[in-house]
């Protein structure tokens, strides 16, 4: 059904708690998944093994020793037995949700992603217990907060798409922002699955990261590299790219004032070759939208999305 792959950090501390708990989680998935860990960071080898889950140990590395993505998406990308992929960071814990949400996916071609739920989990979660899953959620009610939608942590695509991978070291920004960007460009579905999966990162320090402990040392010579590679702030797409949503029940054009917006700007990029004209067309555009009180919503809704499809 589907193939899930993520690069842990070294198995060391709260990091070993958390991202046990989320393997453990994966496993849990029905019907099963199949588990890729890759690295070789310090105990990688050894989960996997206890688990009973794939193991790549040669991933590519850029000259921090940090993993590089687009050596891992190859890897998988040639191993997976299920055509379709999920990407998803180490410290994510993921509910059966997930996998009744890749069932209400009707296209061929697609990237689906969503925003995640924060929340505090010092402790290893009891997985023997046949309640977790409703406790977890419980506490999530109560203890979880909804980050905003600039960053992703998970992404389900079929296993044929070919990425182009910029050399981006793994857990540093620029990236999940890019294969939003190169989704597009690919002129595939990107599904906002917000509302139908429960992604829950389990918060933690900077530690593993050189001169770490803090959410500022996100920003080091990593961060501005990956930006680099991303081509600029252009390029930086989020949710609010989306072109579709996924509700309980059903699947919809993401058609709201706002997210058109966003992707009546991006066409600029995604389609330069329009030039000066689309840029005429945008400014023209963008000033009427100002008055929109004075046109019906369904002119604004299909004008942009015609444009932006």
């Amino acid at each position: 059904m589907l193939s899930i792959f993520s690069i842990p950090k070294p198995f060391i501390g709260h990091s070993e708690i958390i991202q046990r708990n989320a393997i453990q989680s994966w496993l849990r998935l029905e019907p099963r998944c199949e588990i890729f860990l890759c690295g070789n960071d310090q105990g990688v080898a050894e989960v996997a093994s206890e688990f009973k889950v794939h193991h790549i140990a040669d991933v590519v590395k850029n000259a921090y020793g940090t993993p590089l993505l687009s050596s891992a998406f190859g890897m998988v990308q040639e191993r997976a037995g299920s055509s379709l992929l999920c990407y998803v960071n180490a410290d994510i814990i993921l509910l059966s949700d997930i996998i009744d949400t890749v069932k209400m996916v009707p296209f061929q071609r697609f990237l689906l992603l969503g925003q995640r739920w924060n929340m505090d989990i010092t402790q290893p979660l009891d997985f023997t217990n046949p309640h977790w899953n409703k406790e977890l959620r419980g506490r999530l009610v109560d203890e979880g907060k909804l980050q905003p939608p600039f960053g992703s942590d998970y992404f389900i695509f079929p296993k044929d798409i070919i990425w182009d991978f910029p050399e981006f070291a793994v857990g540093r920004p620029g990236w999940d922002n890019w294969i939003i960007y190169r989704a597009r460009s690919l002129q595939m579905q990107v599904v906002d699955a917000t509302d139908t999966v429960t992604a829950i990162h389990q918060n933690h320090n900077y530690a593993h990261i050189a001169g770490g402990g803090t959410p500022a040392s996100f920003e080091g010579p990593e961060a501005i590299k990956n930006r680099d590679l991303m081509g600029g702030e252009c390029y930086s797409f989020n949710l609010r790219d989306a072109t579709h949503r996924l509700r309980c029940n059903s699947i919809e054009r993401a058609m709201d004032f706002q997210n058109l917006q966003y992707r009546l700007q991006r066409q600029l990029v995604l389609d330069p070759a329009l030039g000066a004209l689309a840029r005429i067309v945008y400014r023209l555009l963008s000033a009427l939208l100002y008055r929109r009180e004075y046109f019906p919503a369904w002119f604004w809704q299909n004008t942009i999305y015609f444009l932006t499809k």
